[in-house]
This record gives structure tokens, C-alpha cells and sequence, in this order.
């Protein structure tokens, strides 16, 4: 009668520690490599990008406007927009710098003049 009662000692509980353990120190693992690094490189690239910012030169703001900068703050920039119209634009939300007297590329003609039906 003792012997239905003796329960077996398992040693289960430390291969299904070790069972969730490895694949769970690869996912991370994968995850930094794949979307954590890039993304630390992007911000990297961009940070240096808006710092270098100068007087002169063409930017992208994340709205879409497309501008000269006039005047250089910490924070802040001076962005011409047209001829006399000057907006103030945070650094941060510059999106893209262009360079010195780099414009935007012009929109091609669709519509084409056929010399020879004259």
C-alpha cells in the first residue's frame, strides 16, 4: 500500500527553463539586430544632419515646405519660402537638407511640341 503514494521526483523543471530561456535570448537578440541597431543608426545620421545645418542652405521640413535657411538659432531656424516670406521651423522637424543653392528637382513637361507637323 506504500507504494502507489511515493511520488517521482522530476527533474523537468529545469529543461523547460532552459526550453524558454534560449529561444527567448534569441528573439531579443534578433530583434535588436534587425529594428533596434538600424534605427539607433538613422537617428545617429539625422542628428548629425541637423546639426550641420547652415545659413544658405535648402531644407525639407517634415510638412513638406521647401526652403532657404536664412538665420540660425539653437532650436530654431529662419526658413525663406518665397521671396519675403520667412517662416521660423524647429530643428528637429527638418527632414531633409539639400545643400547650398540645391533646388528641387523640376517637374518634367508632359506636354511635348512635334516640330514636324508644322
Amino acid at each position: 500500500m506504500n507504494g502507489f503514494a511515493y511520488a517521482q521526483m522530476g527533474s523537468g523543471g529545469m529543461e523547460a527553463l532552459n526550453g524558454l530561456l534560449i529561444p527567448t535570448i534569441l528573439i531579443i537578440g534578433i530583434m535588436y539586430f534587425l529594428m533596434i541597431r538600424p534605427q539607433q543608426k538613422r537617428m545617429k545620421e539625422h542628428r548629425a544632419m541637423i546639426e550641420a545645418i547652415r545659413r544658405g542652405d535648402t531644407v525639407v521640413t517634415s510638412g513638406g515646405i521647401i526652403g532657404k535657411v536664412v538665420k540660425v538659432d539653437d532650436n530654431e531656424l529662419q526658413i525663406e519660402i518665397a521671396d519675403g516670406v520667412r517662416i521660423k521651423h524647429l530643428r528637429t522637424s527638418i527632414s531633409d537638407v539639400r545643400g547650398k543653392g540645391e533646388a528641387a528637382a523640376p517637374a518634367k513637361s508632359e506636354a511635348k511640341t512635334d516640330k514636324t507637323e508644322e
